[in-house]
């Protein structure tokens, strides 16, 4: 970080004398020549004048900025440079004596602070030495996960199968009901039960520490984090039902709070929240982390009062008091305390001026509350469930077209096959019509009940109605479908968006896209959104919630994973890069860029990205985006073929199960299960391989309007990955991996990673990849795309949320903290540990002696006996 002075010096970087005597003047000079000389090589010219601008003189843009800091850094007569200061000092000159004016800070490292006197002594041997016994145990708990699963899977497989004989066996209507009723409310309270008895059971109390991965240790915390995060509970979140669970799992929750987040901690032992405190959705906090071979257990202590925004990352050992408030985008580290009634935010987190909590004050007893929860649950009990358990067991029975199911001819006929072929065919294409018709109507209809700007109480009528609208119209199937393609805008328009001026790019949107409500979402013309955007379009309180217009302005380029508030202070013709957290206060940003956490201004774009505009206007663009938008319509085509062929291979395997459960009985419905899950990761894999011709994908430099993107659009859509998450955790999921094409080393654990493009994607032995992690190899700003490789090194950890751009090279035993941001092309050295938004080297933090590769063999001796 640069200090006051050295930001003075920067303002009027010509006045050197004013600031440093002739010594240092002659140091500044020095510095100035050796940084251009380091430049000069990145961006191929034989001399770089001191006072040419970066982006503007030199043409150079956030890629090959990110290559001359890491030349930087490798020279010793020059100190460290980050991107932060690329941007903030965009000539030689100015950075140079930014940096002489510079003072050092130390950043403590958030991997020492945690609560280090509760966690036992633990050492580690070098990956040489302990590899035989580390492989023994990562292949034996890899069939212990798969024995569970199997065992589970018969479980279920005989209370389905006596629940639903049980109610074929009923007479009339009321007794179909009333049997119905009670075995689908059975199941119901059985499977969110099991998992708290099992957490018990196996684990008792959850206390701070860390244990090594695929040790008996490790399974027994991975069955309790499956069954924990498959309850059926999750669904209610935002319920009061949902905070009773947490509390049945341990956790110390106070009254009047409110939880929307659906990352269940896992660790609810070491989880405490005061009265009246808001955690908003797509928080992580899970109470624990992995860590270099370790998972880490850790306390997360919330006060009262406190509000948690979206898309916000709390790591263990950190602690919110009273009245706290932590903004959107942000992340709290290992060890950070937000002292009570302060407003923190970014990444990591410091104090800001920003008030958080906008949404005044509602009538909300406990007994409205209570009110609420039991009202939900009497609905699900006796309404919803009893309905769809019947309704399903009376289409079966009545329904000619759908009794082959359960009662299918001779599986060696035609017939057999046709009749799967029928109800795939009409299963599909009836509920995705349907679909389409429920979202165009019923929650246009809801939303009337609803008026922006409005303050309504919490667990009311107006809030129950919300949370069905956002539930409703936010289908990923759909979104992948319509997304990265013309459709979209008009898919959008349908669900209720304001896109009447916008301007049909063929790419205005992803795959991903979310909001609370979508009528009152507004996109300007021009403007082109990236994946993973979330409308933050309802504010909460503990006791009420509004729900206001989210409007993006004209002109606009969104990256990835961008949250926007309702309260966003940008304007016309901004870039807000990956990540970004988008500012709430001051005066409207327009004409720039912002990137980071907190953000700061950057150029809007770069001349390089400039060379593609000829192809975005006039005739030029008529052609070229008919010519795109006959591809994406062949690409949808493909999409929905394999999503029906998926199913019609389910319908036939459901029908085979259904001919042999006379023979076999449950254990036939157990065998289709697992049938289902093999096949799946078969079929999904030979699309996504097929998609590329079974080739890798190589660096891609283009406009969006050549048929190099277009291939790549086809490669997103096809690609599905939901099925991957089942298998986080386990050896399973490396080698699904590598099925699709990624290079993976032995022994990774993977407890949540997302691999856009896997055949650009090297990750080394023994790394530790955390939930909610990204390596994204591809970029897309405005109308130019750009992808390469990126390679992680042994024994690497991705920390919690952390997001790495293409052309990154992480070396053997780095870290990067969670919810960092690493921008393309940077490179972390070896053991380095890094953090923020975007990410840079911290200086001042060792790595501890417990992962260095020279530590001593007590660990192993550990790791063996688990």
């Amino acid at each position: 970080m640069l200090d006051k002075k050295a930001d003075a010096i920067a303002a009027d970087p010509a006045d050197i004398s004013a600031f440093r005597d002739d010594g240092a003047a002659g140091s500044a000079a020095g510095t100035e020549r050796r940084l251009a000389e380091v430049l000069a090589g990145v961006v191929r010219v034989e001399q770089v004048p001191p006072d040419s601008h970066f982006f503007n003189d030199l043409g150079a843009d956030s890629l090959v900025m990110a290559q001359f800091c890491a030349r930087v850094r490798k020279r010793e007569d020059l100190p460290a440079v980050s991107m932060k200061d690329i941007y903030r000092y965009p000539t030689i000159r100015s950075l140079a004596v930014a940096l002489l004016g510079a003072a050092p800070v130390s950043v403590p490292s958030p991997y020492s602070l945690v609560e280090a006197s509760a966690r036992a002594p633990v050492t580690r041997t070098p990956a040489g030495a302990r590899a035989p016994a580390a492989t023994v145990r990562y292949i034996s708990c890899g069939v212990l996960q798969a024995l569970f699963f199997l065992g589970y899977s018969l479980l279920t497989a005989f209370a389905a199968a006596a629940g639903y004989a049980w109610i074929c066996a009923g007479s009339g209507l009321f007794d179909l009901y009333l049997r119905s009723a009670l075995c689908a409310g059975g199941g119901f309270l059985g499977l969110c039960a099991f998992p708290v008895v099992a957490k018990w059971t196996l684990v008792g109390r959850w206390r701070a520490g860390e244990f090594p991965l695929w040790g008996v240790e490790y399974l027994r915390f991975w069955v309790v984090k499956t069954l924990i995060r498959t309850s059926p509970l999750r669904l209610l979140v935002g319920s009061p039902l949902y905070v009773l669970y947490l509390r049945a799992l341990g956790a110390r929750i106070g009254a009047g709070v409110t939880i929307l987040t659906r990352t269940i901690p896992v660790c609810a032992d070491l989880l405490t929240v005061g009265d009246g405190t808001v955690i908003r959705k797509d928080v992580l906090l899970s109470c624990y982390r992995a860590h270099g071979g370790l998972i880490q257990t850790g306390r997360v202590t919330l006060g009262s009062n406190v509000l948690i925004s979206e898309h916000t990352v709390l790591d263990i050992g950190t602690e919110m008091g009273d009245g706290a408030r932590l903004g959107h985008a942000s992340c709290l580290h290992g060890g950070q305390v937000v002292p009570a009634g302060e407003r923190w935010h970014g990444s990591p987190a410091q104090p800001a001026d920003v008030d958080y909590g906008r949404v005044g004050p509602a009538d909300c007893p406990t007994r409205k509350r209570a009110a609420y929860g039991v009202l939900q649950l009497l609905s699900l009990l006796v309404i919803w469930l009893p309905l769809t358990m019947g309704g399903v067991s009376a289409l079966l029975a009545g329904v000619p077209l759908l009794h082959a199911l359960v009662n299918p001819r001779p599986v060696a006929g035609a017939a057999f096959f046709v009749d799967a072929l029928i109800i795939s065919l009409t299963v599909f294409c009836g509920s995705t019509l349907a679909g389409l018709l429920v979202l165009g109507t019923a929650p246009r209809v809801l939303n009337r009940a609803i008026k922006p700007g409005k303050v309504y109480p919490l667990y009311g009528f107006q809030y129950g109605i919300q949370r069905v609208i956002a539930l409703m119209t936010n289908r990923k199937f759909f979104t992948t479908l319509f997304g990265d393609s013309s459709g979209i805008v008009h898919y959008l328009r349908y669900l209720g968006y304001d896109l009447s001026r916008i301007e049909q790019t063929g790419s205005n949107f992803g795959t991903e896209v979310q909001h609370d409500n979508p009528y009152l979402s507004s996109v300007g013309t021009g403007t082109m959104i990236a994946d993973g955007l979330s409308l933050m379009n309802a504010d909460f309180s503990s006791t009420s919630f509004c729900v206001s217009r989210v409007s993006i302005g004209p002109r606009n380029f969104l990256g990835n994973r961008v949250a926007y508030p309702s309260q966003g202070k940008t304007g016309d013709n901004c870039l807000l890069a990956t990540k970004v957290m988008v500012p709430t206060d001051g005066p409207v940003r327009e004409g720039v860029g912002l990137l980071g956490s907190p953000s700061f201004e950057i150029p809007r774009t770069v001349l390089r990205d400039n060379r593609f505009n000829h192809l975005r206007t006039g005739d030029e663009l008529c052609r070229r985006l008919a010519a795109k938008n006959r591809h994406n319509a062949a690409t949808a085509g493909l999409y929905l073929l394999a999503r029906w062929s998926h199913l019609f291979v389910i319908t036939l395997v459901t029908m085979g199960a259904a001919s042999l459960y006379p023979l076999l009985g449950a254990p036939a419905i157990a065998l289709a299960t697992v049938l289902t899950f093999m096949y799946t990761v078969v079929h999904f894999a030979l699309i996504e391989r097929a998609s590329t011709g079974f080739k890798a994908q190589q660096p891609l430099y283009c406009s969006i309007y050549e048929p190099g993107f277009w291939h790549h659009e086809r490669f997103w859509k096809m690609a599905s990955v939901d099925y991957i998450q089942v298998f986080n955790g386990t050896p399973f999921k490396n080698v699904i991996w590598r099925l699709l094409g990624a290079r993976m080393g032995k022994r990774v654990f993977d407890d949540g990673c997302f691999l856009p493009e896997r055949t650009l994607v090297t990750i080394g032995d023994d790394s530790t990849l955390n939930a909610g992690t990204v390596i994204q190899c591809h970029s897309q700003e405005d109308g130019a795309f750009k992808s390469d490789r990126s390679a992680l090194g042994s024994g690497c950890t991705l920390g919690v949320g952390a997001f790495v751009h293409y052309g990154v090279t992480i070396g053997d035993g780095a870290v990067l903290a969670p919810d960092s941001f690493l921008m393309k092309g940077e490179e972390i050295p070896p053991h380095a540990q890094w953090a923020g938004n975007p990410a840079q080297d911290m200086p001042g933090s060792e790595i501890p002696l417990k992962d260095r590769p020279e530590a001593d063999s007590a660990h192993a001796a550990r790791a063996q006996g688990n």
